[in-house]
């Protein structure tokens, strides 16, 4: 009786501590929203999708800093789809337990861990520096870096996950190995991948340091990735340290916006996983 009290006792012990883990971090995510939601909503006009950054004192929006945040974050997503695609393939499909799969999965888990502000001064140095200028390259490229270790480690899991049969099945029929990974393991773990790709967007799309050191910043409306470009982070970081109202009225609006896309993505991506799930 004595041990089975100790381990109910201990059971019971866990399970309220995790439930107290949980209220916490359930609370403080509820009072960063209501805050996001009673200082953005009021911002929140027409004239934030049609007007770019306005001077102190003047009727502005955000366009300009929305769509350069887009351009980038497209252009980063489409590096890091590609890059931790096939990486993840070959860690999954390859070499995976090889001493160079081995080094690419450790590389890959500090770059995971890796400060952002670290990869946008690495950016910096090998692009900015040596071409004499920001722009909106260099902010894709370095939010690209942050990116692809999410997408590799997620292609990677997901098609460790993928049955050894559907594997012997197309290559009994005699398919290469690389077509039957390319039309039949792509194809069924196609909703994790998807996932892969929504988390990796999540991860990107508030970074604030990378952008400054790499695309800077644009008070204009420009779709010239060459040259300087806005983004929303870098917009929220200037406006909600200035001593004017409006502009601080902006970056409430702007942080909400990346809030809700940041919340949107992961809802959309974990709705495709249980579906998924389900399937299989």
């Amino acid at each position: 009786m004595g041990r089975r009290f100790r381990r109910t006792a201990a059971n019971a012990l866990f399970v309220g501590a995790c439930f107290i883990a949980t209220a916490l971090a359930l609370t403080a995510l509820g009072l960063i929203m209501y805050s996001l939601l009673r200082q953005g909503l009021g911002g929140l006009d027409l004239n934030i999708f049609t007007k770019s950054t306005p001077a102190p004192g003047s009727e502005g929006g955000l366009s300009n800093a929305i769509m350069g945040s887009l351009m980038m974050c497209a252009a980063a997503m489409v590096i890091a789809v590609v890059v931790g695609l096939l990486a993840g393939t070959y860690l999954a499909e390859y070499g995976g337990d090889s001493a160079y799969g081995h080094l690419i999965r450790f590389l890959n888990d500090v770059l995971l861990a890796a400060p952002s502000i670290l990869v946008g001064l690495f950016i910096y140095e090998i692009m900015v520096r040596p071409l004499h200028g920001f722009s909106g390259w260099a902010g894709a490229a370095a939010l690209a870096l942050l990116a692809a270790p999410v997408v590799t480690r997620t292609t990677e899991d997901i098609l460790r996950l993928q049955p050894k049969e559907l594997r012997e099945a197309g290559m009994g029929l005699g398919s290469p190995r690389w077509i039957t990974i390319r039309k039949i393991i792509w194809r069924g773990a196609g909703g994790g991948l998807l996932t892969g790709a929504l988390l990796g967007f999540a991860r990107i799309s508030g970074e604030t340091a990378p952008l400054l050191f790499t695309a800077l910043n644009n008070q204009f409306f420009s779709l010239d990735m060459s040259q300087p470009i806005a983004s929303l982070p870098a917009v929220i970081f200037q406006y909600a340290l200035s001593a004017y109202d409006d502009w601080r009225r902006l970056a409430w609006a702007g942080a909400l916006l990346i809030a809700l896309a940041v919340l949107a993505a992961n809802i959309i991506g974990r709705v495709i996983a249980a579906r998924g799930s389900h399937r299989q």
